[in-house]
């Protein structure tokens, strides 16, 4: 474990916090967000949508149940860098593989605890997403603002690519009796998505960004899956006119968080940055065509405006977020084709909205 030295955290708008430094030495840098859900900080690293962000766990303890082999959503530690408040370099979890530093020291991850997340967090509530930059090496103000200037935006900044897979490869279900066959576009996919798929019998056969359509046509799949993802989705113009052609192809289709995004300029539709993403597992939303409402896990900085949804008429609005009314699902109203906004294989939880991928199946026959 590395020696417990100090750390700056510095905003774009000059706000700086000092605290102590976690995970391995070093300068990272990205746009801050934050998370407002109380467990699953694994599942929350390892997940691809994140990456290129600084994220800041409200939960005030962290790592106290360490870490499993089993609870990632990728391959590896995709957050830029972490903050937190009490950092927690020991576990009392009899099943964990190890602590959470050895995770991020092995990930070679860069985090900042010992800080006020509470102030902090209104802090970027009132004044928006912005950049900031974490170091444990660097004390020099200026230095790091010179550095944090050199920070891309993260409007426009197409992201996927970085995270997706770069070759085509299968997933099969336990059971191998003339399975659904699933095409999945991979903007950055968490492997809960597929895992909720093979549950229900599915063979995924996941394609990276560059696939044409004539290879994955060629794998004759009954229905497609547009992934989760990072980034800013209008900065994907051939994932858009992919799908776009997927989708005249009158087969179902199902997306998730980014690859809901995509669906939706597909569409004709417009997405915008939000002052503030929706990041968490306590975000609720209702089901218009059910009247039911659902708590969900959510992970997105952009949204499909209400606006461009009001200027045409093929598709209709299936979901909406309640605390903020932003759009939270879609569905084109002459083809089995849908998407939502938040995560419903929701790893690590709630499982409210589960039920949409069996929504997703029932299409396929």
């Amino acid at each position: 474990m590395s020696t417990t030295s100090s750390a700056i955290l510095l905003l774009a708008d000059g706000t700086v916090f000092y605290g102590t430094s976690i995970g391995s030495k070093g300068t990272v840098s990205g746009e801050i967000a934050f998370n407002t859900g109380m467990t699953g900080y694994q599942e929350v690293f390892t997940d691809p949508s994140y990456f290129g962000q600084l994220l800041v766990m409200t939960n005030a303890h962290i790592g106290n149940y360490g870490t499993h082999v089993a609870e990632v959503e990728s391959d590896k530690i995709r957050v830029s860098g972490i903050v937190i408040k009490k950092f927690s370099s020991t576990f009392s979890r009899v099943a964990a593989n190890e602590s959470l530093q050895q995770l991020l020291e092995r990930h070679h991850k860069v985090g900042i605890s010992d800080i006020d997340t509470r102030a902090l967090v209104r802090h970027i509530r009132n004044k928006g997403a912005m950049n900031a930059i974490i170091s444990s090496e660097i004390q020099n103000l200026e230095e790091l603002k010179t550095l944090l200037n050199t920070t891309p935006d993260m409007n426009g900044l197409e992201l996927a690519s970085q995270v997706a897979t770069p070759a085509i490869y299968d997933v099969f279900p336990s059971n191998l009796n003339e399975p659904y066959r699933i095409a999945l576009l991979d903007f950055g996919v968490k492997q809960s998505i597929i895992r909720c798929l093979t549950d229900r019998g599915c063979h995924v056969r996941v394609f990276p960004l560059a696939a044409r359509l004539s290879d994955i046509l060629a794998f004759n799949p009954q229905g497609f899956m547009l992934s989760n993802g990072p980034g800013d989705p209008s900065a994907m113009p051939y994932s858009i006119q992919l799908v776009q052609e997927i989708v005249a192809l009158n087969l179902p289709v199902f997306g998730i968080c980014l690859g809901h995004q995509i669906l939706g300029l597909s569409q004709g539709l417009r997405t915008e940055k939000m002052f503030n993403g929706h990041r968490g597992m306590n975000h609720p939303v209702m089901n218009l065509k059910t009247g039911k409402g659902e708590i969900t896990s959510q992970n997105h900085g952009f949204v499909i405006t209400q606006e461009s949804i009001d200027q045409q008429n093929a598709v209709e609005v299936t979901h909406l977020h309640l605390n903020d009314q932003t759009i939270a699902g879609i569905a084109l109203k002459d083809r089995p084709v849908f998407s939502v906004q938040y995560h419903p294989e929701a790893s690590a939880g709630p499982h409210d909205s589960r039920y949409l991928f069996d929504q997703f199946l029932s299409y396929l026959n």
